[in-house]
């Protein structure tokens, strides 16, 4: 799952569903007019992108109800994905769906989803997109302190620089390896991801890295909670650097 935090309400499930096609590559629009034959229509969300020259349009409606959505929504629904010639259309709910709405999404092309069905669709682009790219960029100066070949500014340090620069490589050492299994390298090197929480997949780690990295059941919150680890591990690296005579 991307996240465990659920949308508060309807304008909410928008802008989640926006923020999760937008990293993951979508150029997007929350609220969109749009003009079709049959007039302008709204749509919640607006979602394109562009593959080796070809041009996809995804549109989604978000439904924050208590009820379940009846069918009469996705037959509306489909007329304006036809009308607007989208290659897809999701409609989001909250409660689920009546049996009929089933039914009328059938041989079209709307996927019918809850909040978390949603996720799951676009989990692995997302991981693809946003949370290894994201890693790399905010920490890889951290994956690069703790890889075995030693940089040189750390070879420039005085005793005391040496002794604060081993004992940070002691503290991030399994702290770094785990970055490396979620990085862009990784995604090539490892077969697939590693699953959450952490901690019941990986208990090694317990006492070496944080409770709130082991123990994330989503990826967005295991991706926040390794980016504050990490850039305070970095802050610390530098401190060590300056405190040996060296700037980082």
């Amino acid at each position: 799952m991307i996240t465990t935090t659920p949308p508060a309400d309807w304008r909410d499930l928008q802008q989640q569903v926006g923020r999760i096609l937008r990293e993951c590559g979508l150029t997007v629009e929350i609220e969109r007019k749009i003009a079709t034959v049959r007039g302008n229509v709204e749509v919640d969300v607006y979602a394109t992108e562009t593959i080796l020259g070809r041009r996809s349009v995804t549109l989604a409606e978000c439904k924050h109800w208590a009820a379940a959505v009846p069918q009469s929504v996705i037959h509306s629904f489909r007329i304006v994905v036809a009308d607007t010639g989208a290659n897809l259309g999701y409609v989001v709910s909250k409660a689920g769906f009546q049996s009929g709405a089933f039914s009328a999404a059938e041989l079209t092309n709307l996927r019918l989803v809850t909040w978390e069905g949603f996720q799951a669709e676009f989990e692995e682009t997302w991981i693809h997109a946003y949370l290894r790219p994201t890693l790399d960029a905010r920490l890889e100066r951290l994956i690069r302190y703790t890889e075995p070949f030693v940089p040189r500014k750390f070879m420039e340090v005085d005793d005391e620089g040496v002794r604060r620069i081993r004992e940070l490589l002691d503290r991030h050492e399994a702290f770094a390896t785990l970055l490396l299994r979620f990085s862009v390298f990784g995604e090539d090197f490892f077969k697939g991801i590693l699953d959450l929480p952490l901690r019941t997949f990986w208990p090694e780690m317990a006492g070496k890295v944080p409770d709130e990295i082991l123990d994330a059941c989503a990826y967005r919150e295991f991706l926040e909670a390794a980016i504050a680890h990490g850039e305070a591990a970095i802050t610390d690296f530098h401190e060590a650097l300056r405190a040996g005579g060296v700037e980082p």
